[in-house]
C-alpha cells in the first residue's frame, strides 16, 4: 500500500533528506584517491549521528557499514572496508541514508576521483541527467510508469544498459515502502501519483549491457562484464506544484 504523507511528515522528512544530502555533498568533497572506502564511510557516519540522526543503512538487513561505497564496475551496496583504497581515475558511487523523528532520507551520486576516462565521465554526465529527467515527469496525475519511462528512454538512446533488478522505491517511516519505481517502463502505465507520495528516483546506469552478478559477500552488485556503473539518486515528494527534492543539502 502507497502511503501518503501529511504536511507534518513531510516537514520531517525534509529533515531527514537535509541530512542525507549534506553527508552526501560531505563525502564528495572528502573522497579523495588513497583513502579507504572504510574512512570516508567513518566521515558519513560521525556526521549523520552529529546531526542526532541514524544511518538509515547501518544494520539495514545485516548491513555493516554507514554508507553503500561503490567503484567502478560495482553498481551497488559495496560495503565499506579498511582494504579497498580508491584510486586516481575511480568513479565513486557513495548512497547515504539519515533517519530523524522517525522518517528516512535517501540519496546517492557517483564522483570522479580525479581525472577519469571520457568513458566515466560521458556516463556520469547521462545518469545524472536520467534522474532529473525522471523527476521530471513526477507529476499529479502522471503514473510511475512515465517516471521509469523517462528515464529508460534518455538512457538507452543513449547507448547505455539500465538496470533492472534493482529500482527505486516509496520511502517515509520505512527506508523502502511501495511502490517500486523502476528505471525503465512504459508510458502511462503503474500507480498513479498523487500529492503527498514520496519516493525514490535512481537511476543504476551501465555503460554496456544490463547484466550484473552479487558478489560472494552477499552484498556487492557488479557489472557482469566488467564495465563501468554509475547510480544517482534523490527522494522527493509529489506536491501540486510540482516533485520537490527532499534530498537536497
Amino acid at each position: 500500500m502507497v502511503s501518503v504523507k501529511s504536511s507534518t511528515d513531510l516537514a520531517k522528512m525534509r529533515e531527514a533528506g537535509r541530512i542525507s544530502g549534506r553527508a552526501l555533498k560531505l563525502a564528495g568533497e572528502s573522497i579523495k584517491a588513497g583513502m579507504t572506502t572504510k574512512a570516508l564511510d567513518k566521515i558519513i557516519h560521525d556526521y549523520i549521528v552529529g546531526c542526532g540522526a541514524k544511518p538509515s543503512f547501518l544494520g539495514y538487513g545485516g548491513f555493516p557499514g554507514s554508507a553503500c561505497i561503490s567503484i567502478n564496475d560495482e553498481v551497488i551496496h559495496g560495503i565499506p572496508s579498511h582494504k579497498r583504497r580508491i584510486a586516481e581515475g575511480d568513479i565513486v558511487s557513495v548512497d547515504v541514508g539519515a533517519c530523524i523523528n522517525g522518517f528516512h532520507g535517501d540519496t546517492c551520486a557517483t564522483f570522479a576521483v580525479g581525472k577519469v576516462s571520457d568513458e566515466a565521465k560521458k556516463l556520469l554526465e547521462v545518469t545524472e541527467a536520467s534522474l532529473y529527467e525522471g523527476i521530471k515527469a513526477a507529476q499529479v496525475g502522471a503514473r510511475i510508469g512515465d517516471v521509469s519511462h523517462a528515464v529508460e528512454e534518455y538512457c538507452v538512446s543513449r547507448g547505455y544498459g539500465v538496470v533492472r533488478q534493482y529500482c527505486g522505491h516509496g520511502i517515509g517511516r520505512e527506508l523502502h515502502e511501495s511502490p517500486e519505481v523502476p528505471n525503465y517502463g512504459k508510458a502511462g502505465h503503474g500507480v498513479r501519483l498523487v500529492s503527498g507520495m514520496t519516493f525514490c528516483v535512481e537511476p543504476m546506469i551501465n555503460v554496456k549491457g544490463e547484466g550484473i552478478r552479487v558478489l560472494n559477500d552477499g552484498w556487492t552488485v557488479v557489472t557482469k562484464d566488467g564495465s563501468l556503473s554509475a547510480h544517482f539518486e534523490h527522494a522527493i515528494a509529489i506536491t501540486p506544484n510540482g516533485p520537490v527534492i527532499l534530498t537536497e543539502p
